[in-house]
């Protein structure tokens, strides 16, 4: 009895347990999140890696798998990951990104420059983050000095470019957040973001007919964007807002549109 104890609860006795409390709990709709986080905690335990730490942590932040998409399981590992190396690749990176999703921008700052810190060189994207994290803080001269530190890595990036026209555009720099967005539409001419971002650049200079040109571009360009493809662009956020995502940014576009044509046809009076 001893022995048949042993066998039942080794590894494969408890991983047969574990598809047991699936089956029993699978109608709640949690019985895969349930099953695979206990199965990473268990193997973690086993043989304890700060790569398999970052592997599940990744996991849990791929908006690819909705339903293993779990920001507090992802935070679990990837504090892990940090206890096991402190200063393996991605990981501050990672627990930044984290707790920018949460809202937490000054705990986002500390972890971003411990990355870069780190592996800054080696990694332009930490710019990225930390210009997001900036931009969320309200830096925008600080913002966008990082987000031109990360383009001279990845020029083309249309995201950076449209998140720079951004900024540009929160500090009142119409001129140069049109030719930041003019940037990005040299290589994605249907790129919604950046033809909305575009338009807001337009109408804040004056050019109320290019602008409402634009803006019209872009209503036909976000009519066809995707929840996945929404997702891609906002990687990291839990993949089950994408719809309601979408459709806000579907909004904000028509009411650029309506704003815009307000201007144009006050213009036309005067």
């Amino acid at each position: 009895m001893e022995a048949l104890t042993k066998r039942l609860f080794g590894p494969l006795g408890l991983l047969l347990a574990l598809l047991g409390v699936l089956v029993l709990i699978e109608a709640t709709g949690y019985g895969v999140k349930f099953t695979v986080r206990a199965y990473e905690d268990l193997m973690l335990a086993r043989a304890p890696s700060v790569e398999r730490a970052t592997a599940y942590g990744s996991r849990h932040l791929d908006y690819a798998h909705p339903l293993l998409y779990d920001i507090k399981a992802a935070e679990h590992f990837y504090r892990e990951a940090a206890r096991l190396d402190p200063a393996y690749p991605y990981v501050h990176h990672q627990l930044a990104r984290i707790a920018f999703l949460r809202g937490n921008f000054p705990l986002a700052l500390a972890e971003i420059n411990t990355e870069i810190k780190l592996h800054g060189e080696k990694e332009p994207n930490t710019y990225y983050i930390r210009a997001l994290i900036e931009g969320f803080r309200g830096d925008y001269a600080a913002a966008a000095y990082d987000y031109e530190r990360f383009l001279k890595a990845h020029p083309n990036n249309w995201a950076a470019l449209n998140d720079l026209a951004w900024v540009l555009l929160k500090s009142g720099k119409y001129a140069k957040a049109r030719d930041a967005a003019l940037r990005g539409l040299e290589h994605f001419p249907e790129n919604a973001w950046l033809l909305n971002s575009l338009a807001i650049a337009q109408y804040e200079l004056g050019a109320y007919d290019e602008a409402y040109d634009t803006a019209q571009k872009a209503s036909v360009a976000v009519a066809v964007v995707s929840e996945a493809e929404w997702s891609r662009a906002y990687p990291g956020n839990d993949p089950t807002i994408a719809g309601a995502g979408l459709a806000a940014f579907k909004e904000a576009v028509e009411n650029n549109i309506n704003t815009i044509r307000n201007a144009v046809a006050a213009q036309e009076i005067q």
